[in-house]
């Protein structure tokens, strides 16, 4: 019998496919536990709707964040941070401020967990940190910290 998997099933198949397996099984086990459904013609169809309402949103979601690459890279951020004795930082900024005073200046937010690499800034003047916003789709922020 073939069904259309609705969740993974271990040594089965994963959500989506359409596998062929036993009728006892799929009857006892696929179907009564909701985890699959029958392969008709009309759940083969609604699979190809589904999953190109998937694709759809994966393609928004990607010019979205295209859009996004273009206003963080036409920005500078500007902060400001204490010295120490010697004129170097006192301590080091986050990428947590960094999204924090984004936001705040230019109404721009990103979650810190998108910044890639060393995402600390630890010295005066203009640093530039990526920031992966889609797969395939890394922006350069400029930062520029100051002396207090």
């Amino acid at each position: 019998m073939e069904v259309i998997l609705l969740q993974d099933v271990k040594k089965v198949g994963k959500k989506g496919e359409v596998v062929k397996v036993s009728d006892g099984y799929a009857k006892n086990f696929l179907l009564a536990r909701h985890l699959a459904v029958v392969s008709s013609e009309k759940s083969r169809e609604i699979k190809s709707q589904q999953d190109q309402a998937a694709k759809d949103k994966i393609e928004a979601d990607r010019q979205q964040a295209v859009l996004l690459k273009g206003q963080i890279e036409g920005v500078t951020l500007k902060m400001e941070a204490t010295s120490g004795a010697q004129g170097k930082m006192f301590g080091a900024i986050s990428s947590k401020q960094i999204g924090e005073e984004l936001e705040k200046q230019f109404n721009i937010a990103i979650d810190k967990k998108k910044f890639v690499g060393d995402n600390t800034i630890k010295t005066f003047g203009t640093t530039i940190l990526k920031i992966e916003l889609f797969k395939g789709v890394v922006a350069e922020l400029k930062v520029e910290v100051k002396e207090k």
